[in-house]
């Protein structure tokens, strides 16, 4: 009988978590969207660093790049994951030269950059 009750829970709390996280994908879709680019932002610079501060200068350099090009704040740039680790894929010492990314913009101001699809 316990087993019964414990797999009816189970059940009951994975259709709560699904319910979760399609209302987490929901609202990213329904973000309206006022602006969305591609960009080839240049690393290079990050390369005149000492070794053990490359990597960390390339996030400085994207930060500013997208900064500049999109006209927002510091505080409003959002970097996902996928780019991070794609600049530290090789360690701190070789990050890549360049990077391929996406950057959306919403109504209140708020920048997101991925990685471009296929890279």
């Amino acid at each position: 009988m316990g087993t019964e009750n414990e797999e009816k829970e189970e059940v009951e709390r994975s259709e709560e978590e699904s319910e979760e996280e399609k209302k987490g994908e929901e609202t990213v879709a329904e973000e309206e969207i006022v602006e969305e680019r591609v960009y080839t932002v240049p690393l290079g610079r990050a390369w005149i660093a000492p070794l053990t501060k490359r990597a960390p200068r390339a996030i400085r350099i994207l930060r500013s790049f997208i900064k500049r090009h999109m006209k927002a704040d510091d505080d409003s740039i959002l970097i996902s994951n996928e780019v991070n680790e794609k600049i530290w894929s090789r360690g701190i010492e070789k990050p890549p030269r360049k990077i391929r990314i996406k950057a959306t913009k919403n109504k209140e101001g708020l920048v997101r950059v991925y990685l471009v699809e296929g890279e």
